[in-house]
C-alpha cells in the first residue's frame, strides 16, 4: 500500500514553511501571500497536548495553509532511547503520545532524527559547537552568518577517543524504538519520517550514527516494513556525504517510486566532507534546478522545505522570501520543461 491523505492527493510538489508553535497571524498571512501551500511546526516542552495543537491547526487552516508535520522539539531526537538509557521507554511514551495527537486533529506526518546530541558544527578555532545555540561564527556571501562543519575537530575531541555507542548498537536501539512506535503510527495514521544524520559521518563525539548511507535508508524501511515510515530526503546531507551517501539523482528516483518521501529539505552546501560550509541554495556545489527536475519528474507530490539557510541582515523574513521564491521559480521551470500541471 502507499502512504497517501488528503494532502498527497493534490498530485503537484507542494513548497512547505517552518512555522513557530505560536505564530502570529503576520507570519502566517505572509507565508499565504508568498504562495506556500503548508507548513509544519516543532512542539515544545508543555505543547503536546490535544486542544493546544488543535487550536494551532485551526489557525493556520484560517489562513489557507496546511498543517503538514508536527515534531517535539524534546523527543525527535531523544538520548534515552538513541542510547538505550533507563528512561527510553519514558521519552518513547512521549513520542507516542504525540503521533496519537496530532492523528487525531489531522496531520499527517511527524518528524524524528537519530541524532542523540545536534547537528554539530565547527568553529573556526576548530571547537565543535552547536548552532544556533553556540552562534554562527563563519560567514558566506554577502557576510552572512553560516554553519561550517571539519571533521577533523570531530575526529579530535576527546569525546570521540572512546566509542560510548557502536554502530550495531545504534541499529539495535532502533530496532527496539520502531517496534514500539511503529504499530501506533499505523493505529494513528501518522507518517514518522527519519531524517539522515547531518554530518552523515562514522560517529560523533564517539555516538556512532545510524543513516549516514543510502543503504541505511533500505537498512531502516527493511525493519520498519511500513507505509507508516518513510524519510525526510535532506538534500543537504546527502550533499554533504558525497559518494559515501550515494548517487542523489538516483536516491530521488529509488525512493519517490517506492513512496517512501514525504518531506524533502532543500538546501545546498560548498562541498562534501570533511569539510563544508551551508551555503544559500543558489550559491553551493550543487545544481538545484537539477534536483527540482528530478523531484517533479519522478512525481514527488510531498513538501519541499528550505533549510539552514544562512541568516540575511534584515532577518527571517527576508531569507524565507528568498528561498521560497527561489524555489517557486525552479518549480515553475521544471513543469513548463517537463510539461506538468
Amino acid at each position: 500500500m502507499r502512504f497517501v491523505d488528503t494532502y498527497h492527493r493534490n498530485k503537484m510538489l507542494k513548497i512547505c514553511n517552518r512555522i513557530d508553535s505560536e505564530e502570529s497571524d503576520e507570519f502566517l498571512q505572509f507565508l499565504k501571500q508568498m504562495g506556500v501551500d503548508s507548513c509544519y511546526a516543532w512542539v515544545k516542552p508543555g505543547q503536546d497536548d490535544y486542544d493546544f495543537l488543535a487550536r494551532l491547526n485551526e489557525r493556520v487552516e484560517k489562513h489557507g495553509l496546511y498543517l503538514h508535520n508536527l515534531g517535539s522539539l524534546q523527543y525527535f531526537r531523544s538520548k534515552a532511547y538513541q542510547r538505550a538509557l533507563p528512561d527510553r521507554d519514558k521519552d518513547i511514551e512521549a513520542f507516542i503520545k504525540l503521533v496519537k495527537i496530532i492523528g487525531r486533529i489531522g496531520v499527517p506526518t511527524t518528524t524524528m532524527t537519530w541524532e542523540s546530541d545536534h547537528a554539530y558544527a565547527t568553529s573556526p578555532k576548530g571547537h565543535v559547537v552547536k548552532p544556533p545555540e553556540d552562534g554562527y561564527q563563519v560567514t558566506t556571501r554577502g557576510g552572512a552568518p553560516t554553519r561550517l562543519y571539519d571533521d577533523s575537530a570531530n575526529r579530535a575531541d576527546p569525546a570521540s577517543a572512546t566509542i560510548s555507542v557502536t554502530r550495531e548498537q545504534a541499529w539495535e536501539n532502533f530496532e527496539y524504538f520502531a517496534k514500539a512506535t511503529v504499530p501506533v503510527a499505523e493505529e494513528s495514521k501518522v507518517r514518522i519520517c527519519l531524517h539522515p544524520n547531518d554530518p552523515p559521518v562514522d560517529y560523533t563525539l564517539g555516538v556512532s550514527t545510524l543513516i549516514q548511507s543510502i543503504h541505511d535508508y533500505r537498512r531502516a524501511f527493511e525493519i520498519t516494513d511500513s507505509e507508516f515510515f518513510g524519510m525526510e530526503f535532506c538534500c543537504g546531507c546527502w550533499l554533504e556525504g558525497g559518494s559515501r551517501f550515494g548517487d542523489i539523482i538516483a536516491g530521488i528516483k529509488e525512493f519517490v517510486k517506492a513512496g517512501k518521501i514525504s518531506i524533502v529539505h532543500f538546501r545546498n552546501v560548498s562541498g562534501t566532507l570533511p569539510y563544508f560550509i551551508e551555503t544559500f541554495i543558489d550559491d553551493g556545489y550543487q545544481d538545484m534546478y537539477r534536483l527540482m527536475k528530478t523531484f517533479v519528474e519522478a512525481g514527488y507530490n510531498g513538501s519541499m522545505i528550505y533549510d539552514h539557510s544562512p541568516n540575511m541582515t534584515t532577518g527571517l523574513a527576508a531569507q524565507t522570501a528568498f528561498a521560497v521564491g527561489y524555489m517557486k521559480g525552479l518549480r515553475k521551470a521544471a513543469q513548463d520543461e517537463l510539461g506538468v500541471q
